[in-house]
């Protein structure tokens, strides 16, 4: 799709739908794996001591509560629970978030039977703290020279932690979990997911962190910008970022996954969101939007296309 837009650069890149969907993942070397299994291992140990208070305010469908639980390197992460008021709880979804943050709960997914854990991922939102900027020009730079540190690890502990709290709070929900995430939410997710068989299937909407060596070329306005520049200033990044391509990592993805990835996108440049569905392993669906990050015409239509199909893919 061509946008009149006002970036020095050309956020589709030049790449028509048929070339986005032949972009590979980068192979995927010795140990990326077993980096991933170890951790995920290490964080399943761990016991997130989730609490729940009922927020202020009334919503006709949904009990709402304030969340928090205890994430790894001492982090409290805050968020918001859902919890349908009229139908039986039969299943439960982590809801991720873009790297705006976010400051309510999505009340308009109404996902039957679901209750929905919204957590504000490490430095973010209710998860401020003072060891993380919650700019993402800088959170995104956070311990970015230690793979085991990096922040982006860090936030994908807090989602199985999510998932850990989620199933002491609604144990009936076992085996009936899933994710979605956006952006940022999407990238950690697909970062995430595919290591964590509690969850059985996810959406992920135009996910971030996809083929890394892309990411740091293309010209962007997004958090790759700055890593961008660090890595320019400072030098190669290669050895933590090729831990943490979302498109490697889909290559290990085996859960039902649906996809709404952007032809068109100035944030997060559309080769790297194909790569991570063009990797994905197990059974996948792909819905096209016109753009991500950009407002256009057509965009209600297609966020409410997007949003029955995911009523029907979680239902």
């Amino acid at each position: 799709m061509q946008f009149e837009h006002s970036y020095s650069f050309d956020p589709s890149y030049g790449y028509s739908l048929a070339d986005l969907l032949t972009i590979p993942a980068p192979l995927a070397f010795p140990d990326f794996a077993k980096f991933w299994r170890q951790r995920y291992e290490q964080v399943l140990h761990h016991d997130p001591q989730p609490l729940i208070k009922l927020s202020d305010g009334d919503h006709a469908d949904y009990d709402s509560y304030d969340l928090s639980y205890h994430s790894t390197d001492n982090i409290t992460v805050g968020g918001w629970l859902l919890v349908p008021k009229y139908q039986p709880i039969t299943q439960g979804i982590v809801v991720g978030h873009g790297y705006g943050g976010r400051d309510q709960p999505d009340y308009h997914l109404a996902i039957p039977g679901a209750v929905l854990l919204f957590p504000c991922f490490r430095g973010l939102s209710r998860s401020r703290c003072s060891v993380f900027s919650d700019q993402p020009q800088y959170h995104v730079l956070h311990d970015i020279d230690n793979p085991k540190r990096y922040v982006l690890g860090g936030c994908v502990d807090d989602l199985w932690l999510a998932v850990s709290s989620l199933l002491f709070l609604f144990p009936e929900v076992t085996g009936q979990i899933g994710y979605m995430g956006i952006s940022f939410g999407g990238g950690i997710g697909a970062l995430g997911v595919p290591w964590d068989p509690r969850i059985q299937r996810a959406h992920f909407n135009v996910p971030s962190f996809g083929q890394q060596p892309l990411r740091l070329k293309l010209p962007t306005c997004g958090s790759a910008a700055a890593v961008q520049k660090y890595a320019r200033q400072h030098g190669n990044v290669s050895e933590t970022l090729r831990y943490y391509d979302a498109a490697t990592a889909a290559c290990y993805g085996l859960q039902a996954a649906h996809f709404a990835v952007a032809l068109f996108d100035p944030v997060v440049a559309p080769p790297g969101q194909f790569a991570i569905y063009n990797a994905w392993t197990g059974t996948k669906k792909l819905f096209v939007l016109e753009a991500g990050h950009f407002e256009y015409s057509h965009q209600a239509a297609q966020e409410q296309a997007l949003l029955q199909e995911l009523r029907t893919f979680f239902g």
